[in-house]
């Protein structure tokens, strides 16, 4: 089985972000690893280590997309391909699919595996517009997965009204909830290795195709203004007898907040 898993860099949400001017101030601001691809990343290297499954990392961006396919080297995967192009700088979940439709028909992959969504644009849309493009089928929101055999895979994903269990015929594509697994923590034996190994550098040309084809000069969203979400409030602290602070709240909702 050969599996080719995406990756996404992200600018780091857990530090404090700021917005000037409809933009995001870039200095100081640290990227990684989307959440949802180390997931996808773990469920990649456990297919290779359980089903002796062969993998394949592809991260779309700059030049420092390659500290995030090395740090996925040392979580397992075996192959990394960066595909760098300075027409991809404003590309969308359609676009970045083209891309990805170019890296897997060059491949031949049995199974593609991405994130259910990132942390930047939260649009989930990418992995689900590959599988169209290829005409091939696509489970989202899996949360475990089971090899049946060779042609064949068993996954659970986290529907509207329940767990749903689906039977895949491969080739397919699937994106992976956080639920789905733990990612490892690379170790340091790991890391040391991973500088070592080669990636594959890769522009829109290496791979075939062009920012015509892949639509880079026409995307379908394009993200028009950043706005920094307003502080809450402080809260209001109540004491003394029940009834007055009853009345007191009763009061504030009303006159106040505005909410009955």
């Amino acid at each position: 089985m050969k599996i080719l898993t995406t990756v996404k860099k992200v600018v780091d949400v857990e530090l404090n972000m700021h917005v000037k001017d409809g933009a995001l101030v870039e200095d100081g601001m640290q990227y990684v690893t989307n959440a949802w691809d180390e997931n996808a990343v773990e469920t990649a290297s456990q297919l290779k280590e359980n089903n002796g499954a062969e993998t394949t990392l592809v991260s779309i961006g700059g030049g420092d997309n390659t500290d995030i396919i090395r740090r996925c080297y040392a979580m397992g995967i075996e192959n990394g391909i960066h595909v760098d192009d300075p027409a991809l700088e404003k590309a969308d979940s359609s676009i970045y699919a083209k891309v990805l439709q170019k890296v897997y028909e060059a491949g031949d992959y049995d199974l593609v595996i991405t994130g259910k969504q990132a942390q930047d644009t939260d649009s989930g849309q990418t992995g689900i517009i590959l599988a169209e493009y290829l005409g091939l089928p696509c489970v989202s929101n899996v949360i475990a997965l089971e090899v049946i055999d060779d042609q064949h895979i068993k996954v659970s994903r986290s529907g509207d009204t329940g767990t749903e269990i689906v039977e895949l015929t491969l080739p397919a594509v699937i994106s992976v909830d956080v639920s789905i697994n733990e990612p490892r923590l690379p170790q340091m034996r790991g890391i040391m290795m991973a500088k070592k190994k080669k990636i594959t550098e890769m522009d829109l040309a290496a791979l075939g195709t062009s920012a015509d084809e892949v639509g880079a000069d026409a995307p379908k969203s394009e993200i028009i203004e950043f706005m920094a979400s307003q502080s809450r409030q402080a809260g209001q602290k109540f004491e003394g007898d029940a009834a007055e602070i009853t009345a007191k709240v009763v009061d504030l909702l009303a006159n106040e907040a505005k909410v009955i």
